[in-house]
């Protein structure tokens, strides 16, 4: 089994119910990703998952110098950001995709697909 980290991409700017178009959309994406969380379980895939606050509560930490430099906000600035993730163990890269699929419809997001270095 090898560790995939799936990470649910969405826009930088947010509205009132995130990257949903109303309240009801969200309610609707929140529940089918807790359903989706627990089929994740059930089936033995589930490592670690959860959702990100906003890339403006980031800090960026450069600790390179003798003494570290801590900056506000994200260290790029981009489009889209990570808005959540799951860390799975599947058997092989067309499990994480076809996983990936269904949290990307459960969540109504992209989803990149990345196996973790070394763990395969």
């Amino acid at each position: 089994m090898t560790h995939y980290l799936l990470a649910v991409h969405g826009p930088t700017e947010m509205g009132e119910f995130g990257n949903y178009g109303s309240k009801e959309e969200m309610e609707k994406a929140f529940a089918d990703t807790g359903a989706f969380n627990d089929k994740l379980r059930a089936d033995g895939y589930w490592v670690f998952g959860g959702g990100l606050e906003p890339a403006s509560t980031a800090t960026v930490v450069d600790g390179q110098a003798e003494t570290p430099v801590m900056t506000d906000g994200p260290y790029l600035e981009t489009k889209e950001i990570i808005g959540g993730f799951w860390v799975i163990d599947a058997p092989d890269l067309d499990v994480a995709l076809k996983l990936a699929a269904a949290g990307s419809k459960a969540c109504g997001g992209k989803v990149e697909v990345r196996p973790f270095a070394g763990l395969a």
